[in-house]
C-alpha cells in the first residue's frame, strides 16, 4: 500500500510539471497562462463590420463572446469610419499614426480630435462616434465582449452592401 501511495504521489508531481511544459510546446494556452507576443506575431485579417481596407488582429477574445476582449485595428491612409456605436464600453489606444475621432451622428472632420501615438479615448456604450486617418494608423481596442458595431445610418454598414 505504501508503494502505491509513493508511486501515485510521484506520478502526480511529475504530471503537474510536465503538463504545462507540453502545453507551452504545443502553443496551447490555458486561461491562467500568461501571454506574451511581439507585433510581428499578430495575425491580421479582414473585418467585415468596418469599411474595406481595415485589418483586425485579435489579442484576447473571441470578440463575439462575453468576456474580456483586446484587439488591434490597422487602418490604411485616408480611411474613414462612419458614425456608429458599440453595445459596450470601448477603450481605444493609438499605437501608431494619428486617429482623428469625434462624436455625433455623422462623420464631420471639423469635429474631431487628433489622437497621436500614446493617446486614448473611452467611448461609453451606444455613444455615436466616427473616425478617420490621413496616414496608416494602428489602434488597440479593449473592453468587455461581445464587441459589435451598429452604424447610425444603415446605408453605411459594409455588411449590407
Amino acid at each position: 500500500m505504501r508503494n502505491i501511495l509513493v508511486t501515485l504521489t510521484a506520478t502526480l508531481a511529475l504530471s503537474s510539471i510536465a503538463a504545462p511544459v507540453a502545453l507551452a510546446q504545443s502553443g496551447t494556452h490555458m486561461a491562467s497562462d500568461h501571454m506574451m507576443a511581439t507585433p510581428d506575431e499578430l495575425k491580421w485579417v479582414d473585418i467585415p463590420s468596418l469599411p474595406p481596407g481595415a485589418k483586425l488582429a485579435v489579442i484576447e477574445g473571441p470578440i463575439n463572446q462575453a468576456g474580456p476582449v483586446t484587439f488591434r485595428l490597422r487602418l490604411p491612409a485616408n480611411y474613414q469610419i462612419p458614425a456608429h456605436w458599440h453595445p459596450a464600453i470601448e477603450h481605444v489606444t493609438v499605437i501608431s499614426g494619428t486617429f482623428n475621432m469625434g462624436t455625433g451622428d455623422k462623420l464631420d472632420r471639423a469635429k474631431t480630435k487628433a489622437l497621436t501615438a500614446g493617446s486614448f479615448a473611452i467611448m461609453q456604450p451606444k455613444t455615436n462616434h466616427f473616425g478617420w486617418t490621413k496616414d496608416e494608423t494602428i489602434v488597440q481596442v479593449h473592453g468587455i465582449g461581445p464587441w459589435g458595431v451598429t452604424y447610425v445610418s444603415p446605408a453605411d454598414d459594409p455588411r449590407k452592401q
